[in-house]
């Protein structure tokens, strides 16, 4: 699969999408199901932005019970199961450990009183789910024992056991990106990354489409659309105040209200031996919560061979382009987690990656402390906002969301058309990849076909590209040295090749960083990073001059990390 750049000025679309990120591609992936001739451009590759630094947690609201908003608690719940479903590969439950002290707010009978009352709210959560190990289960009660057992380490000064809720675990969101953009190709989307949006194309306030720029190429595209849906996230507000301002023009800019967060985590080099997330005491408290422990929660959650911590929140004004998470804000973050849980004793060389993007916040004050989370998503139709015909904007918060909030939009654009709202139930219809019946039993029949295979590798697999993996491993049928993994990585030399066919790859960044597992944890070290770059120009007819400058892109990005997972 390659960029079809041409095709994107060959015709007119009912709705051109702006964004590739969560929000833009379940925007798209939605408009195809319902039969509307759609295209999609992304500035950088699909998932580059702040979808690609979730913390891979698919929250299902139970944190919305504090705040008595049954309505977000059910919508949040909805679009869990709806992931787990449409993509079973790639989502499973996690369960969120918390552990329980006295009998107050923080003790257990009030704990689990609003956890219960959650799986009341949520009873037909695993509506249509087979696989019993993505079922959602009921809310458990662990003793002091129990907790000790999974947690030896954590404070037992008081400690009465643990309650248990589930969420849901996102085993790479840049991979669930990418299914949606490809299910929706698969259905008549055309799709290009490194396209930029400049400028709206206006005729008396109505969009017909924008002109944008081959980021590649330099070269100019003119793509013409009925309805252009914005879904860039962060760079929304400002690209709207930049294209809307025509001299012949009386439209009002568009300003968003409340303020940005930078939503950040980081990865730590620690594997923890269990199956829980823990939920720890943090150091601020949430305003809005009607009922409220005594400060939000810290998680330290194991993912592969790692563990992720976090969030942190912080309002900005920061441009979406540069977030960043500098050195003495880690290691403040790790004072606070070691405050919180003292015998975890992190400090920085145990910090290999962080991750950091840009979301509405609500209203909040530049540097507090102790931040609204009122966050919601803004669905805007600009006919009535600032007078643009055919522009609707759609800037999401949580990666959760994505296909909820995208079901709304695509909504309001055949509204738009004044055409009957068709909803295809896209909360059940399986991505191009999710057509299997058991994840486990998906593993297995990888290890059967290639038992040489390391059962690490065979997960990687399953998890990315699910029912599809025999194509992906076609070549090392014939070529046994392909089934090899560049060390230090659970990456086959084939996947390699395959994405770089099969998955729209112009950048070594796209396959390191977003298609392959291959540096999605952090820095596997630079032996692997130029044997992956060889074999990437091999495939894609580079020079040794292209190979080097793909080379030096993608060591500034982990410059910006701390610490290598591997030294050479």
């Amino acid at each position: 699969m390659k960029r079809e750049v041409n095709k994107l000025s060959e015709s007119e679309f009912d709705l051109l999408v702006i964004g590739g990120g969560i929000f833009g591609a379940c925007s798209a992936w939605e408009a195809c199901l319902r039969g509307l001739k759609v295209a999609l451009i992304e500035a950088e590759d699909f998932c580059s932005g702040v979808s690609a630094n979730s913390y891979k947690i698919v929250h299902g609201g139970i944190r919305y019970i504090q705040h008595l908003d049954i309505p977000r608690v059910r919508a949040s719940a909805r679009e869990r199961s709806a992931l787990i479903r449409v993509a079973p590969h790639l989502v499973k439950p996690l369960p969120v450990l918390v552990p329980t002290y006295g009998y107050g707010m923080l003790g257990k009978p009030i704990l689990g009183a609003g956890m219960l009352l959650y799986d009341f709210f949520t009873l037909d959560r695993n509506k249509e789910i087979s696989d019993p190990e993505r079922k959602i289960p009921f809310t458990q009660f662990l003793s002091r024992e129990e907790v000790l057992k999974e947690y030896p380490d954590i404070d037992s000064n008081g400690l009465t056991g643990a309650c248990v809720f589930n969420d849901g675990r996102l085993y790479n969101p840049t991979r669930l990106v990418w299914e949606f953009v490809h299910s929706a190709i698969d259905r008549g989307l055309i799709a290009c990354n490194y396209i930029e949006a400049e400028d709206l194309i206006l005729e008396n306030n109505r969009v017909k489409g924008v002109i944008a720029r081959d980021t590649l190429t330099q070269s100019s595209v003119t793509i013409k659309a009925k309805m252009v849906l914005n879904a860039s996230g962060p760079w929304t507000e400002k690209w709207l105040q930049k294209s809307t301002k025509q001299p012949s023009s009386n439209i009002k800019p568009y300003k968003i209200e409340g303020t940005y967060s930078r939503d950040a985590c980081f990865v730590v080099n620690r594997k923890l031996e269990t199956p829980y997330t823990l939920a720890v005491q943090g150091q601020t408290h949430d305003p809005d919560a009607l009922i409220s422990r005594p400060a939000r929660h810290l998680f330290l959650s194991p993912w592969r061979d790692y563990t992720l911590v976090g969030v942190w929140h912080i309002v900005t004004d920061r441009n979406p382009s540069t977030v960043s998470v500098d050195k003495e804000e880690i290691e403040s973050y790790i004072k606070e987690v070691n405050a919180s849980y003292p015998k975890l004793n992190l400090s920085m060389d145990d910090v290999i990656n962080w991750n950091a993007g840009l979301v509405p916040f609500g209203e909040n004050e530049e540097g507090n402390e102790n931040l609204s989370y009122g966050k919601r998503s803004h669905l805007l139709d600009h006919a009535q906002l600032n007078g643009v015909e055919g522009l609707v904007s759609l800037i999401g918060v949580r990666y959760t969301m994505g296909r909820g909030e995208a079901e709304k939009a695509i909504d309001l654009v055949q509204r738009k058309f004044s055409k009957p709202v068709t909803r295809p139930n896209s909360d059940f219809v399986k991505l191009r990849n999710a057509h299997f019946a058991n994840f486990q039993e998906l593993v297995n029949k990888i290890k059967s076909k290639f038992p040489e295979i390391e059962h690490k590798t065979a997960v990687s697999l399953a998890h990315n590209h699910g029912s599809n993996f025999a194509t992906v491993l076609k070549a090392a049928e014939s070529q046994k040295d392909l089934i090899e993994t560049f060390t230090h990585t659970a990456t086959t030399k084939a996947e390699i090749i395959y994405v770089c066919q099969n998955e729209m790859i112009e950048r070594l960044a796209d396959v390191v960083f977003r298609r392959t597992d291959f540096a999605t944890a952090g820095n596997p070290g630079e032996q692997q990073l130029t044997s992956c770059a060889e074999l990437v120009a091999k495939e894609l007819n580079w020079d040794n001059e292209r190979t080097n400058q793909e080379l030096v892109a993608v060591r500034k990005r982990f410059a910006e990390y701390t610490n290598p997972i591997y030294k050479d």
